[in-house]
């Protein structure tokens, strides 16, 4: 058991060698894969839908792709090896969440809209504002989304380069070396979606959930083989190296999340309501994401769409059962203390382990760096495609909602929306790289639990209410949509995570003054010193939640509701209509 092995252990320069070669590859695949799918990109269609030509399991592999992002990936693992059981809550949230999808949202999308989310919130309501709100709603998220990724990517590359504080690759820093990465990802995710449009996206996330799926496959059974099979020894290695008093407390629920404190009531309280928000969140803001919901228009029919969710919900379990045999493995192979001295939030505890594995059946450091520049490359993919897929749903809920139906207010043809929605992807790509640059050094939980917030509280809310309730009409929707994106940011902003973060060592109840001598900085000041805080160290956060679902979901709901009932507007005719198309297909395009 190799406890001390970090990174910078293997050969730097034939580990940035085998980076570097797998990334052009993989680059060098996609981007040709791209190329020959815009040669079959001809109209509108083809360009927001793929031509609806997907069948299910294709399209369940795209939403693997496109939703098991690096924070699936990254994230999940090292959340795992640092906190055990409660880790795998994240891995539980993200999966049952499809069901809500499947039962309640893929197939009435299919049949109810046409390009966006918007479609089906506009079908029965006045066009401009609620096309106009759903949006802005689609676009804050995926920002939000694209930049959690971009932020990731940068901070992946500038470790498996090996670039440390003083080193210099290619005349590049470590801070340098994250900007270029920022930008590259930038660049390519605006290649992907201008040249393939839909198709090309959908191509390169079917093969990058292969190459997921494989490579976690791998990992798994080389770490199942390193304890012959037995769960047993590997979770008590996991829990024997955790660094936890008492070493099984790590196999337990209470680490992280719905902690108890003795003789503190509040905390105890606090930390089990964080728990809920956080369930609350995950469970239900993937039905609300926009990426994600476009998906279900690439299929030709409902049952496809009912059968691609079948096939995700597959394959996005299966991965999330290896999460388990990843993340318990880098505790026990790997160690907590070198996990955490090559990342303090655990995000490269799947590419150390790799490395280990590598080492152990490869053979010395360059089977580590091989199979630990393979996993790099998964990583990498997993970010190209879902930063593909974000910038997609962006540019065509600003081109098909924004430009076609209010500015233009129908009156274009379907060539002129497919150039606005090409030169969008540019913009949206500028703005990403522009604000992943300026954000590489805040914590990507911020951005993360902010995305799936507001798709809870501001998109989920008006989707269902739009498709349940026949009194439901335009005030609703956009003082639904409006109320769950400014209560979601609200909250996150006055929450631990922007007010000097919650390590697990500390807990919303218990942030106080010390956290600010700890920091070295004065106790109410806001100024961003270092990357896991948006305002640095403070004084307690005003709202002590780390997920702001608890609260922003049901302001969403409510907003959405008052508004309904207090505006006179009804359609009940075009609701019937609405109901008959997304219960039955009749009619949909």
């Amino acid at each position: 058991m190799h406890e001390s092995v970090t990174l910078a252990a293997v050969s730097v320069g034939t580990q940035r060698t085998l980076t570097l070669t797998m990334f052009v590859i993989l680059v060098g695949v996609t981007l040709g894969i791209t190329i020959w799918a815009s040669r079959q990109t001809r109209s509108a269609a083809d360009f927001y839908a793929g031509g609806r030509s997907f069948s299910g399991f294709q399209n369940g592999m795209a939403i693997g792709g496109d939703y098991m992002s690096a924070a699936s990936f990254l994230g999940i693992a090292g959340i795992i090896a640092l906190n055990g059981y409660d880790g795998f809550l994240y891995s539980i949230g993200f999966l049952v969440a499809w069901l809500v999808a499947l039962l309640l949202v893929a197939e009435l999308m299919r049949n109810s809209g046409r390009y966006t989310m918007a479609d089906v919130l506009a079908f029965r309501m006045r066009q401009a504002p609620v096309r106009t709100a759903g949006s802005i709603s689609t676009i804050i998220v995926s920002i939000f989304y694209l930049l959690a990724q971009m932020v990731g990517a940068g901070a992946l590359v500038a470790l498996l380069l090996g670039i440390k504080a003083g080193d210099k690759f290619l005349g590049m820093d470590a801070e340098t070396a994250k900007i270029v990465t920022i930008a590259l990802i930038g660049v390519l995710m605006i290649v992907y979606v201008t040249v393939g449009g839909m198709k090309g996206t959908t191509y390169v996330q079917i093969v990058k959930a292969f190459m997921l799926m494989i490579g976690a496959l791998v990992l798994t059974l080389m770490v199942l083989a390193a304890y012959k099979f037995n769960l047993s020894s590997l979770l008590g290695e996991a829990a024997a190296k955790s660094g936890r008093t008492p070493p099984e407390s790590f196999l337990q629920p209470g680490l992280r999340y719905g902690r108890e404190f003795a003789g503190n009531a509040t905390a105890t309280l606090t930390s089990k309501l964080d728990l809920i928000s956080l369930g609350l969140a995950l469970v239900l803001g993937t039905a609300g994401l926009p990426h994600i919901l476009i998906r279900f228009y690439t299929v030709p029919n409902a049952k496809a769409a009912r059968k691609s969710v079948v096939w995700a919900i597959g394959l996005i379990g299966v991965f999330y059962l290896m999460t388990l045999a990843l993340g318990f493995g880098a505790a026990a192979l790997v160690g907590r203390s070198a996990i955490v001295a090559q990342d303090p939030a655990g995000n490269t505890a799947a590419p150390q382990l790799a490395q280990e594995l590598g080492r152990r059946y490869l053979g010395g450091d360059f089977g580590g760096s091989f199979l630990l520049a393979i996993i790099a490359a998964v990583a990498f993919a997993t970010i190209l495609a879902v930063v593909a897929g974000l910038t997609l749903a962006s540019s065509s809920s600003l081109a098909h909602d924004l430009y076609a139906n209010v500015l233009k207010r129908g009156q274009t043809d379907e060539r002129q929306e497919v150039v606005v929605a090409r030169y969008s992807a540019f913009v949206i790509g500028a703005v990403a790289i522009l604000l992943g640059i300026f954000a590489r050094n805040l914590n990507v939980a911020f951005l993360v639990a902010l995305a799936f917030a507001i798709a809870a509280s501001a998109n989920l809310p008006a989707i269902l209410f739009s498709l349940f309730w026949k009194r439901f009409n335009t005030r609703g929707a956009t003082w639904g949509i409006y109320a769950g994106l400014i209560s979601a940011v609200g909250v996150v902003l006055l929450s631990p995570i922007a007010w000097g973060g919650v390590s697990d060592a500390r807990t919303p109840a218990t942030l106080t003054a010390a956290q600010a001598k700890d920091c070295g900085v004065p106790q109410n000041s806001k100024a961003v010193s270092n990357a896991t805080a948006l305002f640095s160290c403070t004084t307690a956060a005003p709202i002590p939640l780390e997920n702001p679902g608890l609260i922003s979901i049901p302001i969403g709901f409510i907003f959405a509701a008052l508004g309904a009932m207090t505006s006179k507007e009804r359609d009940p005719d075009k609701y019937s209509e609405l109901e008959a198309r997304s219960l039955t297909g009749a009619g949909a395009h």
